[in-house]
Parts: structure tokens; sequence; C-alpha cells
């Protein structure tokens, strides 16, 4: 038994590095390296969807990351300022104030407290900020 299992080990030992030499050569001579029309030919790591622009977002979107991020450098009061004067100034951003307000409402508790929070709200977009303050306290 031990004879047979030496044998085999011996073709395995000769045939596999044989084989792998092979194969390795054979990948190799198949990739066009400098093929006349290189463009198409050239395998890379990326995908040609990647380039694809990202879709713009949405103004709401921006103006509530934009409040957020004033509500953290600033206070929630000066957020609310900005929401207010930029509903005024864009009335179709109107229909997302409550939701923008909510937002900061949340952010305010998490940042300030629910009664440090509580006490900048003011009555902008419905007291949604207020309600939020409320809800998440």
């Amino acid at each position: 038994m031990t004879h047979t299992a030496r044998r085999i080990g011996r073709t395995l030992a000769l045939v596999l590095p044989v084989v792998l030499v092979l194969s390795g050569t054979l990948a190799v001579t198949y990739v066009p390296w400098a093929g006349s029309n290189s463009d198409s030919s050239m395998l890379t790591a990326s995908s040609t969807d990647v380039s694809v622009a990202a879709k713009p977002r949405a103004p709401q979107d921006v103006l509530r990351d934009r409040l957020l991020v004033e509500l953290q450098e600033k206070d929630p009061g000066s957020a609310l300022t900005s929401l207010q004067r930029t509903v005024e100034d864009r009335p179709s951003l109107a229909k997302h104030c409550m939701s923008i307000a909510r937002a900061l409402g949340r952010a305010a508790v998490q940042q300030y407290g629910p009664a440090r929070a509580h006490s900048y709200s003011r009555p902008v977009c419905d007291t949604s900020f207020a309600s939020a303050v409320a809800k998440a306290s």
C-alpha cells in the first residue's frame, strides 16, 4: 500500500508543476496585452458602469442635510431661522418644511437633550420641531 502511495505521489510531483506552468502560460497568452484595438481589449479591475454619474439629490434633501450640519455647528435656533428663510425664498420647499423641522427636532434632542432642545421651539412649519422634540423625549 505504501509503495502505491509513493508512486502516486511521485507522479503528481512530476505532473502537477508541468500542468500549472502550462495553464499559466496559456492564461498569459490568452490575455490581449497589446492588441490593435487596445480600448476594447484592455482588461481592468473596474466596471464600465462605475463612471455613471450619481443622481442629483432632491432640493429638500440637500436643505435638510445642510440644516442638520448647521444645527450641530451652531444651534437649533439658527437652523430653524435658516429653514424659515429658505421656505420663504423658495415656496416650492414649503411642502417639505414639516418633515425637515421634525428631523431638526429629533437631531436637537440627540445633541442637546429634551429640555434644552424644547427651549428652541418656535412656530416654524406648524410647530413640527416642537412635536418632534416631544415625541423624542
